[in-house]
Formats: structure tokens, C-alpha cells, sequence
């Protein structure tokens, strides 16, 4: 494993990571599932986590064993609905709503000259960095849209490094979900877990701070 001094970028997912938006995602999923006629349960829950929002509904749809009934327009509309609602409530964040101790991992990553990026499956997310007040901490956000598979396809972390001209070698990524993990590992950078084993793994972001970054790469 490389030294930190070798660490030249950094790539955040968001839900989790920065901040809990995830349970925003859970509350209008839910609706919509409930919505639907689909059985709301802890595993479908856990199975959504760190997938794109079209995945997310058919996986919904699937478990309901109704993913043949809806047309893709409609889908589309179901799609649109869970955003909206999605929407609504993430408008409630401010700054308080990020992660403990996150902020000042950023801060230090920035005084010790490390690029960030943010590689998240959310079309949101420039929204949610502003509403935060972390949006000026990062060089790039990965559209989504921009990417032809989601997580754990190395894709969209890979496209975190290109945001910063780095090699994949060089940028550290961080993650709540396995299905993260393994994304940014097929890119060829280092997995930082938080919650989920990783090649480095942090039990909450309280615990993730510059110092033990040093200590652990």
C-alpha cells in the first residue's frame, strides 16, 4: 500500500459520507413503494443504498414482482414523483446537517493540497453540496448522467479522478456502501470504508480524520 505522501486526490461519495441525505432517499422511496402496492422491508432498504435513482425503482418494481407493469413513460413519472419528493426534503439541510467530523477532514485535505471530487449516483448533488456549504471544497462533481453504469462499476470514480487530472492510483475514495467499495477498487484507487470493511476502514465519520489517514495508508 502507498504512503499518504503519494495521495494527491480525494473522492467523497455524498450520502453517508457527508451527510445523512440517505434517509431523505429512504422516506421517499418508501412512499413510493408504498405507494405502489410493494412491500417496504429492511432488505430492500439496505439493497438501494449507493444506486442510481432508474435502478433503484426497477429494484423496487422487482420486488413487488410488478416491474412489468408499468410502461417506461410511466416509470419515468414514478421516477420524477420520488425526486420531487426527494427534493422537498433535502431543501430542509444547512450546514449543521454535515457529517461529524467531516468538515474538517476537507479543511485538511485542502491545507495539505489534496484535490477533491465528489462521485455520487445522485442527480442532486450540486444541490445538496450548496445547501451544505461544502460546494467550494471540491474541483468536480461527477454527473451521473455522464457515466453508463453505477456503482459497483468503476465508472464513476474513475471519472472522479479525471475531474482532477489524476491517476487512479493516486486518489483515495470514501464510502458507506460495499457496493462503493467495490467501485472505487475496480478504478484502481484506494477504498476508504466508513461503516463497511474497506482497504482502510473508519467505524463513523467522527473517526476519519486527517492524522489517522497518515497512520493507516
Amino acid at each position: 500500500m502507498q504512503k499518504f505522501e503519494k495521495i494527491r486526490g480525494a473522492a467523497f461519495d455524498l450520502d453517508g459520507v457527508l451527510a445523512d441525505t440517505a434517509k431523505f432517499h429512504t422516506q421517499a422511496w418508501r412512499e413510493l413503494a408504498e405507494k405502489v402496492g410493494v412491500k417496504w422491508t429492511d432488505q430492500l432498504q439496505e439493497a438501494l443504498k449507493g444506486v442510481g435513482r432508474m435502478d433503484s425503482l426497477e429494484m423496487i418494481l422487482a420486488a413487488g414482482n410488478i416491474e412489468n407493469t408499468y410502461s417506461d413513460e410511466q416509470k419515468r413519472a414514478l421516477e420524477e414523483a420520488k425526486n420531487q419528493r426527494y427534493q422537498n426534503l433535502v431543501n430542509q439541510l444547512t450546514p449543521d446537517d454535515v457529517l461529524p467530523g467531516m468538515h474538517q477532514l476537507l479543511d485538511d485535505l485542502r491545507v495539505a493540497g489534496i484535490k477533491m471530487s465528489v462521485a455520487s449516483a445522485s442527480k442532486n448533488a450540486p444541490m445538496i453540496l450548496e445547501r451544505l456549504g461544502l460546494l467550494g471544497y471540491f474541483e468536480g462533481i461527477v454527473d451521473p448522467a455522464e457515466v453508463q453504469a453505477g456503482k459497483p462499476d468503476p465508472a464513476i470514480f474513475s471519472k472522479a479522478a479525471e475531474l482532477l487530472h489524476l491517476p487512479p492510483e493516486v486518489v483515495i475514495g470514501f464510502e458507506d456502501a460495499q457496493a462503493g467499495i467495490q467501485s472505487i477498487r475496480s478504478a484502481g484507487e484506494l477504498a476508504v470504508g466508513i461503516g463497511v470493511p474497506g482497504d482502510i476502514t473508519f467505524e463513523n465519520t467522527h473517526d476519519v480524520t486527517l492524522a489517522a489517514l497518515k497512520e493507516k495508508i
